[in-house]
C-alpha cells in the first residue's frame, strides 16, 4: 500500500505536535514546517498528498502562501485545509476564493481529521451514516467540513459620556451592590465584610445559638443554686429557733420560743422573697438581652437576603449581557459584549458592538483612541490536552473538572484574538476618520474579572462556576479622547 503524505505549516511547535499525532494513528507520515517560506522551499522538491495550513505566522501569512501554492503548476492541484482559530463564513469564503478546500478549528477533535481524510479518500472510508454536525465545502475534486458555530448572547453598547446618549435596549436591571455592602458592614458591628455569604450565615447562627444557650443554662443553674441554698438555710434557721422537746414532759406556759421561732420563719420568708426578687430582676434582664440578641440576628439575615438578590441581580445583568447605561458608566466602559466558550473574541456579534461605538464616536467628533481589550474567562471543563476540552455538564462537581481554565485564549497573542474581520474594520475606520480615531487591541488580565467566581465548597456545581466564567469572556472598549 502506497504510505500517504501530509505536510503542516504552523510556528506553533505544540500545534504542529498535537495535528501530527492524529495523523500519525491513520499510518499518515508527517512533514512539518514552522513558517510558509519554509513550506514553500519544502514544495519545490516534495509533493505532499495534502496540506494543513495556519493562518497567522511571522512573515508570510497563510493565505499568502495558498495563493502562491495554487498559482504554481506543478503544486496548484495540492488540496490545502486552513488549520486556524479563525472562522465565520466570511473567513471561509475568502480561503474557498484562494483556493483552500476548508477550514478546521485549533480546537479539532480527530473525528474531524477522520472526515477530511475520508472525503479527500487518503484512507479507506469506514464512517458510519451516522456520523453528521459539519457542513461540506467543495472545491475543485476535494471537499472539507466546516464546524458549525454555535449562536453567541446579547450585547449592550452604551455610548461614551461625552457622546450623545442612545437609547438603552433595556431597562436599568439592578443597581450596584456598594450601598449593600456598606450596610452589611454597618449590620454587623464590625469593620469588616465576612468572606461569603455562607460565613455570614455561620456567624448569625453562631450568635443566636450562643446567647440563647447561655441566657438556658445561666437562669437555671442560678435558680437551682439560689433554692437549694435557701432551703438549707431556713431548715437551718427551724432546727436552732426550736429547743429539742423534753420526753413526756409539757413545756411551761408563757415559754418565748414560739414567738422565736415565728420570728424566724418570717425572716427566713423575708429573705427567699427578696431572693426570688433579685432572681426575677436578673431573668428580665437576660430575657431582653435574649431579644435583643434575636432582633440583631433578624436584621443581619435581613441584610444577607438584601446583600444575595443584589449580587444575583448583577450576575443575572452581566451574564445576560445586557448591562444598564448607569453600570457602564460607572466602570468608564463605551460597549462590552459577552464571548461564548471557544470562540475568536473580535469576531461574529463582537463586530457589531466595535462598529457601532466607531460609528457613534465619529458622529460626535471624537479624536483620540478607542482601546478593545479582550479578558479570557475561566472555565470548568472536562477532557483533556490531546482529544480537547469541552464546558462541563452543569451538575458536575467543580472538584470533578479536569480543567479550571481557557486553553482556547491562553498564552495567545492580541492578534490572534482577532478575525480577518475585524481587521478590515479597523482598517476601514482608519480611512474614514482619516486617522482621527485609532483603535488599539490588548489582552486583559483574566484576574481583572467583572464578576467575581464563587468560593470552591464541596458542594460547587460547574454550572455556578460556569456562570461566571461566561461573564468574565468578554471584550470591553473604552475611549481616551486625544489631548
Amino acid at each position: 500500500m502506497v504510505t500517504k503524505r501530509a505536510l503542516i505549516v504552523d510556528d506553533s511547535k505544540s500545534a504542529r505536535a498535537f495535528l501530527s499525532r492524529i495523523l500519525t494513528r491513520y499510518e499518515i507520515d508527517v512533514d512539518t514546517a514552522e513558517s510558509a517560506e519554509q513550506a514553500i522551499e519544502y514544495l519545490g522538491g516534495q509533493r505532499p498528498d495534502v496540506i494543513f495550513m495556519d493562518h497567522l505566522m511571522p512573515g508570510m501569512d497563510g493565505f499568502q502562501a495558498v495563493q502562491i501554492i495554487k498559482n504554481n503548476p506543478r503544486t496548484a492541484t495540492i488540496p490545502i485545509m486552513m488549520y486556524t482559530s479563525q472562522e465565520g463564513e466570511l473567513y471561509v469564503g475568502q480561503a474557498r476564493a484562494l483556493g483552500a478546500i476548508g477550514v478546521l478549528p485549533k480546537q479539532i477533535q480527530p473525528t474531524d481529521v477522520s472526515k477530511v481524510l475520508y472525503q479527500l479518500k487518503l484512507i479507506p472510508d469506514r464512517r458510519s451514516d451516522e456520523q453528521g454536525g459539519f457542513e461540506a465545502v467543495s472545491s475543485g475534486d476535494h471537499a472539507a467540513t466546516i464546524p458549525a458555530r454555535p449562536p453567541a448572547p446579547a450585547v449592550a453598547v452604551r455610548a461614551a459620556p461625552a457622546m450623545p446618549a442612545a437609547s438603552a435596549a433595556h431597562p436599568a436591571a439592578a443597581a450596584g451592590s456598594g450601598a449593600t455592602v456598606g450596610a452589611l458592614s454597618a449590620a454587623a458591628a464590625g469593620d469588616a465584610l465576612p468572606v461569603g455569604v455562607a460565613q455570614l450565615r455561620t456567624l448569625v447562627d453562631g450568635i443566636v445559638h450562643e446567647h440563647t444557650g447561655a441566657a438556658r443554662r445561666s437562669i437555671t443553674a442560678h435558680f437551682d443554686e439560689q433554692a437549694a441554698r435557701l432551703i438549707q438555710d431556713l431548715r437551718a434557721t427551724v432546727q436552732e429557733a426550736l429547743p429539742p422537746a423534753p420526753a413526756q414532759i409539757e413545756p411551761r406556759r408563757g415559754s418565748p420560743w414560739g414567738w422565736v421561732a415565728a420570728a424566724a420563719a418570717i425572716a427566713a420568708a423575708a429573705v427567699l422573697g427578696a431572693f426570688w426578687w433579685r432572681e426575677a430582676e436578673s431573668t428580665r434582664l437576660l430575657a431582653a438581652q435574649l431579644t435583643a440578641s434575636r432582633e440583631q440576628a433578624a436584621s443581619l439575615e435581613t441584610t444577607v437576603a438584601a446583600f444575595e438578590a443584589a449580587e444575583a441581580a448583577r450576575a443575572d445583568e452581566i451574564a445576560s449581557g445586557v448591562l444598564a447605561s448607569g453600570t457602564l458608566a460607572d466602570a468608564g466602559l463605551l460597549a462590552r459584549a459577552l464571548v461564548p466558550y471557544g470562540e475568536v473574541p473580535l469576531s461574529n456579534e463582537r463586530l457589531a458592538v466595535v462598529r457601532n461605538a466607531l460609528e457613534r464616536l465619529a458622529a460626535g467628533n471624537f479624536q483620540g483612541v478607542v482601546e478593545v481589550t479582550t479578558y479570557p474567562g475561566r472555565f470548568c471543563l472536562v477532557g483533556n490536552a490531546t482529544e480537547g476540552y469541552s464546558i462541563a455538564p452543569d451538575d458536575t462537581p467543580v472538584a470533578r473538572c479536569n480543567l479550571i481554565g481557557n486553553p482556547a485564549l491562553d498564552g495567545t497573542r492580541p492578534a490572534q484574538r482577532e478575525s480577518l474581520a475585524f481587521a478590515n474594520l479597523v482598517a476601514e475606520n482608519r480611512r474614514a476618520s482619516g486617522g482621527a480615531i485609532e483603535v488599539r487591541v490588548a489582552a486583559g488580565d483574566p484576574a481583572d474579572t467583572a464578576l467575581h467566581y464563587p468560593e470552591v465548597t464541596p458542594g460547587l456545581t460547574a454550572g455556578d462556576w460556569n456562570r461566571a466564567g461566561y461573564a468574565n469572556n468578554r471584550v470591553e472598549l473604552r475611549a481616551r479622547s486625544a489631548p
